[in-house]
């Protein structure tokens, strides 16, 4: 399957995004991206199975669905689903799951599906939002042992039929492909890792994913588990009426 996707330019000085520009919700200043064709693969009927602990990421099903809108008490019940979900796949023991994301695929919604080749967090912002969460004290003592940030991606209301998500095999990326990405929002500030092009690049996908599926993915771990760089896939998937891509993303701290 063909795709597009936008990588980052490398630049002689740190990039950024601007959210919420002028006080407008949804207002973005994005850094230079280059729009660029690939070749992504499909697992949907793949005898290729990635695992947690070797590739960072596997792939869920049988999931009941998500709660859409969000209640306070639907976001409660959700977050004790990723916990069972999470000590079981990835025998995960501390638990935090601290920030839920919605993305609409529509020119009106305050946040769109991420097309730019990134990871959600660079070395940088690791420490501080490790701080952030759990204070100075308690981040040395992550430290100490095995700990990391996951990422956990769910279509919401429909199958996904538009811009999925896609992600690069960690072994086919060069170390100098990274590079820093700043997010300024109007009350805070973040970083996050761009990705350069690079045509030894292997992207792979899995297809039409429905609501009762999901997938966990690695975003930081500080024993050496891999973490993927990803995007929304510029592509349409054949055979259904399109619908608008509805899904939510929740980033959680675990400790093993």
């Amino acid at each position: 399957m063909n795709a597009s996707v936008n990588y980052h330019v490398k630049k002689p000085f740190t990039q950024a995004f601007e959210f919420d520009v002028d006080g407008i919700d949804g207002n973005l200043v994005s850094p230079e991206l280059v729009a660029t064709s690939i070749e992504v693969h499909d697992l949907r009927n793949s005898n290729t199975s990635p695992n947690f602990s070797t590739h960072g990421i596997t792939f869920l099903e049988k999931l009941g669905p998500v709660p859409y809108p969000f209640s306070n008490k639907d976001e409660q019940a959700y977050n004790k689903e990723i916990e069972a979900m999470l000590a079981s796949q990835i025998n995960a023991k501390d638990i935090l799951v601290f920030d839920h994301t919605i993305r609409i695929d529509d020119e009106s919604a305050s946040r769109r599906p991420a097309r730019n080749v990134h990871n959600d967090y660079s070395e940088k912002g690791i420490k501080q939002r490790l701080i952030d969460l759990v204070g100075k004290q308690k981040a040395v003592e992550y430290s100490k042992g095995h700990f990391g940030f996951v990422n956990i991606w769910r279509p919401v209301e429909n199958t996904i039929m538009s811009s999925p998500l896609g992600f690069i095999c960690p072994d086919s990326i060069n170390p100098k492909d990274w590079m820093t990405i700043a997010l300024i929002y109007p009350d805070r500030q973040g970083e996050i890792l761009g990705v350069a092009e690079n045509p030894q690049h292997r992207w792979f996908y899995k297809s039409k994913m429905r609501v009762d599926e999901g997938i966990v993915f690695n975003i930081y771990d500080n024993k050496g588990v891999p973490h993927l760089a990803h995007s929304a896939l510029d592509m349409n998937e054949n055979g259904v009426e399109s619908k608008t891509r509805k899904s939510i993303e929740s980033r959680v701290l675990v400790r093993y």
